[in-house]
């Protein structure tokens, strides 16, 4: 099926490094946006990154074109500003002030280019961090996020760049919301998202907790849960998380594992009631379960409506069966090594975004963009011998 593509025309130029900014330019292109990614002679840094940070090009990164621009060059920044005077949309993540002291940062290319929507995604919104150096995980330690995550008194990060890839996803939005205003009124606008202030989006759940019960929440790992059965219970091979959330459920979920003196009971048939008698209920319950096999629990629990899952890692989501169909797109990394990466989780009008794909090699669209601004040859030879451009 032909991938929706309800961007297509609205052109993006990224001036971007390592998660955050290029969230928004990934996702704005796998919706159909043209997005032009700028990067330093030689390449983005972070195509190089070892360790948890070598799937972060490859991920955020598909869909793009590359140019590469010395910006320390008059002759290069003279090709950012034509970039940015054909573009829609701007997107940056440097540090505050960085792309201003270039002459690229809101003020100068609004001059030129009124429609722009310039999108900055920073640490901080406007306040008195705001001149800080942010990363996903400052945030996560400095808004409560990785106080929730760990068990008591040890803080932990979440297990992805979580923050970024959010706060990547709130630019988008701003950018949306900024472009159906520029229809209105013909003017673009400057959209700020933040790591820091997510990061506080994702624990208000946590935030109203407090304000509604006048108790702290706990850790996650140290919480108070909702229901009675909600837990990650062993198996004789492989963990699963059982979740049974609703009086129905704990009928069918004691009908299923034949536990009917715990459905005699009738003292146990409320929720709340359950929870009180956790430390009742639960040792049956792991006998039970840590019984039989992973798949055997899997296949009693499927089709039961009873909310379950098989602990799995990112690397078992290659074969999973539910993302077959279109979860996964075919990239071809800057390796040139074939592989398949998440595509972008939407369905619009029955049909999933994204296609195939290749990684750029660091300016391999640079002549080709230059082209497009309109540069004769000659200038275009004259810039890439120059050092000011590179091409690959």
């Amino acid at each position: 099926m032909t991938a929706p593509t309800p961007l297509a025309g609205i052109r993006v130029v990224e001036f971007t490094h390592m998660v955050m900014g290029p969230t928004v330019g990934h996702i704005l292109a796998g919706l159909g946006a043209e997005v032009i990614r700028v990067e330093p002679i030689g390449g983005d840094a972070t195509r190089r990154l070892l360790g948890s940070g070598a799937g972060y090009f490859s991920m955020y990164n598909r869909g793009k074109q590359s140019v590469c621009l010395d910006l320390k060059s008059p002759e290069g920044l003279a090709v950012a500003r034509d970039l940015a005077a054909g573009a829609d949309v701007l997107v940056e993540n440097f540090r505050p002030g960085a792309l201003d002291r270039l002459g690229l940062g809101w003020d100068a290319l609004s001059a030129i280019n009124p429609r722009l929507v310039y999108c900055s995604e920073k640490g901080f919104l406007p306040g008195p961090y705001e001149e800080r150096t942010a990363l996903d995980e400052v945030a996560q330690m400095m808004g409560g996020l990785a106080y929730m995550t760990g068990p008591p008194g040890r803080p932990l990060r979440a297990g992805a760049s979580v923050v970024d890839v959010t706060g990547g996803m709130f630019g988008v939005i701003g950018v949306l919301a900024a472009i159906e205003q520029r229809h209105r009124t013909g003017k673009g606008q400057k959209v700020v998202a933040s790591l820091f202030e997510t990061t506080i989006y994702l624990v208000g759940q946590h935030m109203a907790q407090f304000a509604v019960t006048g108790k702290a929440a706990a850790p996650m790992p140290a919480r108070i849960s909702a229901w009675a059965i909600y837990d990650v219970f062993e198996t004789r091979d492989e963990p699963v998380f059982i979740g049974v959330v609703t009086d129905a459920l704990w009928k069918k979920f004691c009908e299923l594992f034949a536990l009917d003196d715990l459905w005699a009971d009738e003292s146990l048939r409320a929720n709340n009631q359950r929870v009180l008698a956790r430390d009742r209920i639960l040792p049956q319950i792991r006998t039970i379960v840590g019984a039989m096999t992973r798949d055997e629990v899997v296949a009693k629990l499927e089709g039961t409506g009873l909310p379950f899952a098989p602990i799995g890692k990112p690397e078992d989501m290659f074969d999973d069966p539910q993302l077959a169909n279109g979860g996964l797109e075919p990239v071809k990394l800057d390796t040139g090594e074939q592989t398949r990466l998440p595509t972008i989780p939407l369905e619009m009008d029955g049909k999933r975004p994204g296609s195939e794909t290749t990684l750029p090699l660091p300016g391999a669209d640079s002549r080709s963009v230059l082209q497009g601004l309109g540069y004769a040859p000659e200038k275009i030879d004259a810039l890439l011998s120059s050092g000011a451009v590179q091409s690959t």
